[in-house]
């Protein structure tokens, strides 16, 4: 009798389970042993037990279409520039970013002086081969960003003209 109610006493716990983790499988392997899990392996089936229902996953809707905003109208109080103040102002940040890049290209050119095409002279304090191949490759690092501050710069100047 109590080999009988012992499977019984399991389904019940494993309903109880159920209702408050997740969904219970009842799987038969090929000798034919049962076994009851929480996750589903291949083989398993989904037990009909109540509470034990998946949850469906949560739909997922396009999202709604933004209007764009139209741009405020500048308040009556808004200081304006006259375009001679605006071609003066232009003048200005052109000679300032033609100075940058003059800078960064001679930064540039001295990096790739000393970087030697990948092989720089060894400091004395770099025995170690590690810490020279560390400082080449800072050598490397700086490079690039200097082009690419080179690029942006340039990028830059010609949105101005």
């Amino acid at each position: 009798m109590t080999t009988r109610l012992l499977p019984v006493l399991v389904l019940l716990a494993a309903s109880a389970a159920a209702r408050a983790d997740g969904p219970i499988y009842l799987c038969v392997d090929a000798a034919g042993h049962k076994e009851l899990t929480d996750t589903n392996k291949p083989g398993c089936k989904i037990l009909d037990v109540p509470g034990n229902a998946i949850p469906a996953p949560p739909r997922r809707q396009a999202p709604a279409p933004q209007r764009a905003a139209p741009a405020p109208a500048a308040p009556a109080d808004f200081p304006r520039v006259d375009s001679a103040e605006q071609r003066a102002r232009d003048a200005d940040r052109l000679g300032i970013l033609n100075e940058e890049l003059r800078n960064e290209q001679q930064k540039l050119a001295d990096l790739r002086k000393e970087f030697n095409n990948g092989e720089p002279e060894r400091h004395g304090d770099e025995r170690n081969y590690a810490k020279y191949q560390e400082r080449v490759a800072q050598m490397r690092d700086s490079i690039s960003r200097s082009e690419k501050n080179i690029e942006a710069l340039k990028r830059e100047i010609a949105n101005i003209r």
